[in-house]
């Protein structure tokens, strides 16, 4: 369990999940709360306008008994209620109300004169009928006076929630309340309702249909999300595998699948090989190295094992001289060993600024027994890196350069383009072409080398190289002016101080 749920497919599947749970939650929240928004301004717009049509008809001088009032049967509900707070006209049917100015229901009712207390039925007289309307010879004159005095209404109607019962019935409503100053009559308020039944049956039905809806829909992301991602990560898993089975059988030739794809894991797929390839290539350098070291020590400790065991039997057969030579071959050989490997380990040059030309003159002027002269023409040029680096590679080119010299070895340091380079030239046969990148490689010597070596092990070159590239230079060969080899040595020059 532990494994599926720490898995990439179970985090991308269950991450895509709550996103999708979120923002569905969200919009649904969003969708529910503009529906209600909708209806409710809707059921407002209906009250106001069924409070409006009540309004214009008082407005117009009709008695509250005569008002064109809607029947709660119908759906909307209307409440009349005078300046005092009384209710002088309401819808028929209305058997309860709330949410507006009065719970009474009809004219007459909580008045001294309703049924119960001694009077009349409060819906058997309104309270606009009998009572004085200031016309005391009944001609009519002073009634149409005030029917043209103007009427004040309300500029902005009031909303307001409640509930109303009809018929034994209760549901909720949006009441819109609008006011007038009436003549006569004074201010009057008008109260109108729209039934919230509509917004209540979608919202409900909506909300069903995502509580519904969100959980298969879920379901469907999350395994879609599961299929893409283990559609998209199997080549990951094939490289794995190829991996683990490369590991268990250390055989670094083989290489991961590389998808048919322009995508990350393809370049990932390609980056591996690359990665192998170079393991490999260095494994097997490695071996080369361990394989041409040893046979390159077998030959002197060999003959210097020979030359002792000879000397031992017949003292006067010793060749001291050369158990010397070949004790020095050895401890050049194994100094040339240790210094690969510290440049292997990745040794970093130090930091001393030093002249290239006071280098050069130096190491030449302790030189000793040089079967050709060495010519010089040293130009200051500073640089930065390990002085006994440099001072190595410099020996090691002069040495190549004594070993295949005609007659004579040139030593040049200057600038060149913003570059300090150190040149070590002879008039020898020279490097074939084809031959000029090999010989920086490690024990590779030419058969030219070969038939003439003289303690060579064909690691100087490859030592000059590697300390090269360490300092941020570069070593190459090319023809020399006099018809041999030129090997230059190419370094940044020190910043100015």
């Amino acid at each position: 369990m532990r494994r599926y749920f720490g898995s990439v497919r179970a985090q991308a599947t269950l991450g895509a999940t709550l996103v999708v749970a979120v923002a569905l939650l969200a919009a649904g929240t969003g969708v529910l709360m503009a529906l209600r928004i909708n209806l409710t301004d809707q059921a407002g717009n209906q009250a106001e306008t069924t409070a409006s049509r009540v309004i214009s008809q008082l407005a117009s001088g009709t008695a509250y008994a005569d008002l064109d009032l809607p029947d709660a049967d119908e759906g909307r509900v209307v409440q009349v209620v005078d300046e005092a707070g009384r209710v002088v006209a309401a819808s028929q049917g209305l058997e309860r109300i709330s949410g507006t100015a009065s719970p009474e229901v009809g004219p007459g009712q909580g008045r001294s004169d309703a049924p119960g207390n001694g009077g009349t039925p409060g819906n058997t007289r309104p309270p606009d009928e009998g009572e004085n309307d200031g016309d005391d010879d009944g001609d009519g004159d002073d009634d149409a006076e005030h029917d043209r005095d103007p009427v004040e209404l309300s500029d902005e109607p009031a909303f307001s929630d409640g509930s109303a019962t009809v018929h034994g019935e209760s549901a909720e409503y949006r009441f819109a309340e609008l006011a007038a100053e009436l003549p006569q009559r004074g201010e009057v308020r008008v109260f109108a309702g729209a039934p919230l039944s509509a917004e209540r049956s979608a919202v409900g039905t909506a909300t069903t249909a995502m509580l519904i809806g969100f959980p298969l829909l879920l379901v469907v992301v999350s395994g879609v999300t599961w299929l893409v991602t283990r559609r998209a990560l199997r080549p990951v898993e094939d490289i794995r595998q190829e991996m683990e089975a490369i590991t268990a059988s250390e055989d670094l030739r083989r290489r991961v699948p590389v998808p048919g794809t322009h995508d990350e894991v393809a370049r990932l797929a390609r980056t591996t090989n690359a990665t192998l390839a170079a393991l490999e290539e260095s494994v097997e350098r490695q071996r080369r190295f361990v394989a041409d070291a040893s046979h390159e020590l077998r030959s002197p400790i060999a003959s210097l094992r020979t030359q002792l065991e000879v000397g031992s039997a017949h003292p006067e057969l010793l060749d001291v001289e050369g158990a010397v030579a070949d004790t020095v071959r050895l401890q050049q050989l194994a100094a040339d060993l240790l210094l690969l490997a510290r440049l292997d380990a990745g040794e970093r040059p130090g930091g001393t600024r030093l002249d290239l030309a006071a280098l050069a003159r130096e190491e030449l002027s302790q030189r000793v027994g040089d079967r050709h002269p060495v010519a010089e023409d040293l130009d200051h040029a500073e640089v930065v890196g390990s002085r006994g680096q440099l001072a190595r590679v410099l020996g090691n080119l002069v040495d190549n350069a004594q070993r295949h010299a005609a007659a004579g070895v040139r030593v040049s340091v200057g600038v060149r383009e913003g570059m300090a380079v150190l040149a070590v030239g002879d008039d020898g046969a020279g490097v074939p072409e084809e031959e000029r990148q090999r010989i920086f490689e490690r024990f590779v010597r030419l058969d030219d080398a070969r038939a003439r070596d003289d303690g060579g092990a064909g690691l100087g070159l490859a030592i000059a190289r590697d300390v090269a590239v360490r300092h941020g230079g570069t070593l190459t060969v090319r023809e020399s002016a006099e018809g041999g080899a030129l090997f230059e040595l190419v370094l940044p020059l020190a910043a100015a101080s």
